[in-house]
């Protein structure tokens, strides 16, 4: 990605378990290209967070949840190699919870899918997520 900011863009995802299993993307756009990830994304103008997680979560996987609490909240920032920000992204991550509907890639998801436990050690998960996942679910490996 070679555009370059002003301001922190500010981002929601959304945690959804059902079945024992969490619900992940394969993302295809930076940032964390390649890697599965919480999905979400960019919040619109005028959009409460709530809101966005739930639009970004059907719009990327087509399950349908109903927001809840705010479970984590991260910076993402990635620098040229001169040192100056490139994005900056402000993630809030809530907890939501399964109305229906089974997983399918939309929007910039490369796959999406329900995941185990087991299954995480397997994938190419984000750092952030593995740790998001362990630390606040007690769900996965730490890292």
């Amino acid at each position: 990605m070679t555009e370059k900011t002003a301001y922190p863009i500010p981002a929601v995802g959304a945690v959804v378990f059902h079945e024992n299993k969490v619900l992940l993307v394969k993302r295809g756009k930076a940032p964390a290209a390649g890697y599965w990830a919480i999905p979400g994304g960019k919040m619109r103008l005028g959009e409460g967070y709530g809101e966005a997680a739930e639009r970004e979560i059907f719009e990327e996987t087509g399950i349908r949840i109903r927001a809840g609490e705010v479970v984590w909240v991260m910076d993402l920032v990635e620098k040229d190699d001169q040192g100056r920000i490139i994005w900056h992204y402000l993630i809030v991550d809530v907890l939501g919870h399964y109305l229906e509907g089974e997983p399918r890639a939309g929007d910039d998801a490369r796959e999406a899918a329900w995941i185990s436990e087991e299954e995480l050690e397997n994938l190419c998960v984000s750092p952030d997520t593995l740790k998001m996942l362990a630390e606040v679910f007690g769900f996965g490996i730490s890292v």
